[in-house]
């Protein structure tokens, strides 16, 4: 049996904190979703101003970079040279999902939506940043 890291609800709230701040500095309305390893939810949040479809946005965005282990500005390049990337199942090609990596290993992700995607993936990674 092996160990392996996991996310806490500590680096959760430190990740979704910065990446409050980050949306905040920049006058950004986004849903922030950070997700496990295995693209299950662990924290949702819908800054005010936030349409409703970004909540679902973030959180597929998320997933998708945990379960693929890859940013999803990944997945949006690869449909270009081959569309058939868009039958993946629960797959969500648009940038803005970011895989969380620590020592080798994707311990999760973080998907935001609300702004432009490369905007988004700015706000992920400010969050990930947190982490150190």
């Amino acid at each position: 049996m092996r160990n392996r890291p996991a996310l806490t609800a500590s680096d959760t709230e430190k990740m979704v904190a910065a990446s409050r701040a980050e949306a905040a500095k920049n006058k950004w309305n986004v849903s922030i979703a950070v997700v496990d390893d295995a693209g299950y939810l662990l924290h949702l949040e819908r800054l005010d101003g936030a349409g409703p479809m970004t909540a679902e946005v973030a959180a597929g965005k998320a997933r998708t970079a945990a379960v693929t282990r890859r940013p999803t500005k990944f997945w949006e390049d690869r449909v270009k040279e081959r569309p058939v990337f868009l039958k993946f199942p629960d797959n969500l090609p648009i940038q803005g999902g970011v895989p969380i990596m620590y020592q080798g290993e994707c311990v999760g992700a973080i998907g935001v939506s609300g702004v432009q995607s490369h905007e988004d993936e700015q706000i992920a990674n400010a969050g990930i940043g947190a982490l150190g």
